[in-house]
């Protein structure tokens, strides 16, 4: 059995190290997990209730549903932003969340990595983005959590970086929702 994980990148940069470390993520993935990096974040307009109806939904937020809905888990992977998550990421979480308690992340494990040019690391909008996407309904992993600072390390090279960032997707891909809730 293969399992999915939605990857949402919280930069819109075609070469952020963000992007780059979702394309080692899903590259390297474990056998038996297959890491789908979800494109076309910044098409998705700001949530509206007025336009998430079932009869006119945006397409691209209907994609973005659509992807994670089938993923059996959901990973960011982000830079921080001013202290916080970029609204990029903010607003595909709004988008999944609806509608209210059956969006596209509910039940389902959710962890957040990153690396951004500061020595935080990214740790603020990693727990903001933790925060927000429980609130929608995932499973957040604790474990699932590496805020990495690309000041004096670059992340895609340095081994005990990669290490953690494959640790986590390992962690997520093996978590057990039903044994987690007992």
């Amino acid at each position: 059995m293969t399992t999915t994980i939605a990857v949402l990148v919280g930069s819109l940069r075609t070469d952020s190290v963000n992007r780059r470390i979702a394309q080692v993520l899903r590259d390297q993935a474990p056998e038996g997990v297959t890491v789908d990096i979800v494109d076309g974040l910044g098409e998705v307009p700001f949530y509206n209730e007025d336009i998430d109806n079932p009869t006119a939904i945006p397409a691209s937020a209907a994609r973005l549903r659509e992807r994670v809905g089938a993923a059996d888990r959901v990973l960011a992977v982000t830079p921080e932003y001013n202290g916080t998550m970029p609204a990029v990421l903010n607003n595909a979480i709004d988008w999944l969340s609806r509608p209210y308690g059956a969006g596209a992340m509910v039940g389902k494990p959710f962890g957040v990595v990153g690396a951004t040019p500061t020595p935080y690391g990214g740790k603020w909008a990693h727990a903001d983005a933790a925060r927000s996407a429980g609130v929608a309904g995932a499973v957040v992993v604790e474990d699932v959590t590496v805020s990495q600072s690309a000041v004096d390390v670059d992340p895609l090279t340095d081994a005990h970086v990669l290490e953690k960032l494959h640790r986590a997707v390992r962690t997520l891909a093996e978590y057990d929702v039903d044994g987690a809730a007992a």
